[in-house]
């Protein structure tokens, strides 16, 4: 199924992948610190991809990556994806997130498909599906919502 065709109607991201990763880089410095583990991979229209480069730092017992590895990636993602169709500021917070994991996620790439399920004036919803591994598996599934800080007139 291609991502582009279930996005919500009329979404024009106002920012590109490199763009949110350098604002990521000044904005939230404390996410990769010395390492690049989570990265904007691509931001479309209604949505967006993230990976986490998931290493031994992401690994709970049984060469498993963690729980809450899997759901910073998805926190990240409803991050990119407000900041890049509402607009970049950083003050937007998780209200919500809800997450599912289905599966076994091995270290390695671990990619989150994101999608803006509705964008309104002071809360975005998404969901990402997290996949990984070489048959390219989800290995979990969330929901969310971001409150998006009110504008200030200049």
């Amino acid at each position: 199924m291609d991502k582009r065709i279930t996005n919500e109607a009329g979404l024009t991201p106002k920012l590109d992948a490199d763009q949110i990763n350098a604002l990521l880089r000044r904005a939230y410095p404390q996410l990769n610190a010395e390492f690049s583990d989570y990265v904007t991979l691509e931001v479309f229209a209604g949505g967006c991809t993230v990976r986490l480069n998931a290493n031994e730092r992401h690994l709970r017992p049984g060469d498993t990556v963690s729980g809450p590895s899997l759901f910073t990636l998805a926190d990240i993602g409803g991050y990119v994806c407000v900041l890049s169709h509402a607009g970049p500021d950083a003050l937007s917070v998780t209200t919500s997130l809800n997450i599912n994991f289905v599966r076994k996620a091995p270290p390695g790439p671990i990619d989150g498909h994101c999608r803006i399920i509705k964008l309104g004036r002071n809360l975005m919803v998404f969901e990402i599906d997290m996949k990984a591994g070489p048959d390219g598996l989800t290995v979990a599934h969330a929901t969310g919502t971001y409150a998006i800080p009110p504008k200030t007139s200049a």
